[in-house]
């Protein structure tokens, strides 16, 4: 009868799916010994307390968990946007280095969190943009700036020119959104001094 089960509780699975334990309840009455089958089985990999993920098989291998369902089933919700410093590069503002860091901007949950095989950054902030702007990453650029290795001075001269060349009313709806305390500080001399 545990065969049976299993395969009935096999079959409720999809390839390339992130689930958190509760989530599985409804499609066992073994939940734990179920997930510890199908994880000594290869079906389901465990990414960490409560969340599994089940792999797409190709040819070559397996194909990691997708970094947004990843994300979504850890925090349940929708409500963050991922980056990464390297996204500043974009800007065209000489930002030049590499980061192997990925940063996930949420309202739930702050600190660094394995999730599957990497350490991943969660950033709790008030406000959180659906997806990442022009206007957002160069907020966060200035955020950010203390912690990158860049010159500040010269960083902060490049923002200041391609501010001149954005939306004004656009950036400044995300500097009050998305600016710390000190960002928009600088942002306020930027935009109102010419010099």
């Amino acid at each position: 009868m545990g065969t049976s089960t299993l395969e009935q509780f096999k079959r409720h699975l999809r390839p390339g799916r992130v689930y958190r334990r509760e989530n599985l309840l409804t499609w066992s009455r073994s939940v734990d010994r179920h997930l510890k089958e199908l994880t000594i089985d290869g079906t389901l990999q465990k990414l960490r307390t409560g969340l599994y993920y089940c792999p797409r098989k190709f040819e070559f291998g397996q194909a990691p968990a997708d970094e947004h369902e990843l994300v979504k089933a850890f925090l349940r919700t929708d409500h963050f946007v991922i980056t990464s410093p390297n996204a500043y590069n974009q800007l065209g503002l000489g930002t030049t280095q590499l980061y192997n860091k990925r940063v996930v901007y949420n309202q739930k949950r702050h600190g660094t969190f394995p999730l599957g095989n990497r350490m991943v950054a969660f950033r709790r902030r008030l406000n959180v943009p659906k997806q990442l702007s022009p206007e957002f990453l160069l907020i966060d650029l200035v955020n950010e700036l203390g912690a990158l290795a860049e010159d500040q001075d010269a960083v902060l001269s490049r923002v200041r020119e391609r501010a001149k060349k954005m939306d004004p009313r656009k950036l400044s709806r995300a500097v009050s959104l998305y600016g710390k305390h000190s960002t928009q500080k600088k942002f306020l001399d930027m935009l109102h001094n010419d010099g």
